[in-house]
């Protein structure tokens, strides 16, 4: 991984954005190229790591058999997208990752981020989400790109 690749990531305000925004949209392809998009919940862990667990949340399937899951098993390159927007554009602003996606295999990694998950979203204090029935994956940031007015050099 370039460190200036994601050095956008390590900046504090971009931090804070991704510390307070709820939701990120992740993209991910099958083998062939077929595009998927889905909303889902993220903890950033501040050293260019994201996650988000298969929740209990009503789904056709379950745990790995999901498409965005099916998807990263046969092509791991993903995008994310945390945006944020409002009617007063000078609002308005986004963090773009791309990265690799994989399923957290150490149950101490597991556990760290799903008690993060936990402290982010409420919700998932109450559905019980185990290393056996939950996956859990991290994206590993390749590059990311920031965009909006919070995040420009201060005027000097």
């Amino acid at each position: 991984m370039a460190e200036l690749s994601v050095a956008p990531l390590y900046d504090a305000r971009v931090v804070e954005f991704l510390k307070l925004a709820r939701v990120a949209h992740l993209a991910t392809a099958d083998a062939a190229g077929l595009p998927h998009n889905v909303p889902l919940c993220f903890w950033f862990d501040t050293a260019a790591h994201f996650y988000f667990v298969i929740d209990r949340k009503p789904k056709r399937r379950a745990g790995v058999e999901i498409k965005r899951m099916r998807n990263i098993a046969a092509n791991p390159r993903v995008a994310l997208i945390i945006d944020h927007y409002e009617e007063e554009w000078s609002y308005l602003a986004y963090v773009l990752v791309h990265g690799t996606a994989r399923i957290v295999e150490d149950s101490n990694e597991y556990m760290l981020a799903l008690r993060n998950l936990r402290d982010k979203y409420p919700q998932y204090r109450a559905m019980a989400l185990s290393f056996a029935s939950n996956p859990m994956v991290r994206i590993d940031a390749d590059r990311a790109h920031v965009w909006g007015e919070r995040f420009a050099p201060p005027a000097p």
